[in-house]
């Protein structure tokens, strides 16, 4: 399975978000906006947990579920 259309997709729908978006794989935590990060961390199958801070924080992390489950990942998103 692919994931660039993926990741492309979580990029520029995190970069519209004043927020900082940063997702944890395990023990990584990456910036969303930035796709090389996003390449080297997303993988199928694996359960992912998003951390959103910041003005627009509530829009963001709507948007973000919106994108991962569009394309079937795991995504939690933790309320802070």
């Amino acid at each position: 399975m692919s994931n660039n259309a993926a990741i492309v997709d979580i990029s520029q729908t995190a970069n519209k978000f004043r927020s900082s978006i940063v997702l944890q794989a395990e023990n990584k935590y990456i910036d969303v906006k930035s796709i090389l990060g996003l390449f080297t961390t997303l993988v199928g199958g694996q359960s992912y947990e998003l951390h959103v801070h910041g003005p627009d924080a509530e829009e963001a992390k709507a948007a973000m579920a919106e994108v991962f489950v569009k394309h079937s990942l795991d995504i939690k998103i933790v309320a802070e």
